[in-house]
């Protein structure tokens, strides 16, 4: 019998990506670059990219070595595939920037509330 989860989808999603890296012999730069790749085969949406950006930059990548994945596979899958991805990557960018721009903000009206009843 299942567990009961608030997020069971998530938590499936997140085991299937623990449970791959384990298994996967690649380093991180690789590993997230092959992801990408597999991502604009699929025509995958932002939301599938912003799950990428934080592993991303924790694997220090940088914006031309997503481009150049975007190069190498464009004859592959596609320019109508290569250009949704860009803009999809984009639009997960925006989401992610936003998203670090609210908890900065969360963090510094928490901070400021805690010093006025000091």
């Amino acid at each position: 019998m299942a567990t009961a989860s608030e997020a069971p989808v998530l938590e499936t999603l997140t085991a299937m990506t623990i449970d791959s890296i384990e298994r996967c012999g690649m380093d991180e730069d690789t590993l997230i670059l092959t992801r990408i790749a597999a991502l604009v085969a699929m025509d995958a949406p932002a939301i599938s990219y912003l799950a990428h950006v934080d592993p991303a930059i924790k694997a220090n990548l940088t914006v031309e070595q997503v481009q150049d994945v975007l190069v190498a596979i464009a004859p592959v899958v596609g320019t109508a595939r290569v250009m949704s991805a860009a803009g999809h990557i984009a639009e997960a960018f925006g989401f992610a920037i936003a998203l670090a721009e609210s908890e900065a903000t969360s963090i510094a009206q928490a901070e400021t509330r805690s010093r006025s009843k000091s």
